[in-house]
């Protein structure tokens, strides 16, 4: 029982050891500069599926942003990003 305890409390300190670190990489990739980025070449793009999907994508990553959903940014603002690479 000693044992389990000491795993359990050793499983939760290297747990909230990693969410910071992860939170960290999240909210790097949710910026208003890779907000703005993404952007501008989802504008460079040919009309068509594709740029349409993109632009459905930038704003759901906008409100994300404004929601203060870094997670659910970066998921949308990668979404948006690779829209036009699936033909």
């Amino acid at each position: 029982m000693r044992n389990k305890l000491i795993a359990a409390t050793a499983m939760t300190i290297i747990a909230y050891a990693a969410v910071p670190v992860h939170a960290a990489k999240v909210s790097a990739g949710c910026s208003g500069d890779n907000l703005a980025k993404t952007e501008s070449m989802i504008e460079n793009m040919a009309d068509g599926p594709g740029k349409f999907v993109a632009q459905k994508e930038i704003a759901q990553a906008q409100d994300a942003l404004l929601g203060g959903k870094m997670g659910v940014c970066a998921m949308h603002l990668s979404k948006a990003a690779h829209a036009g690479d699936a033909r």
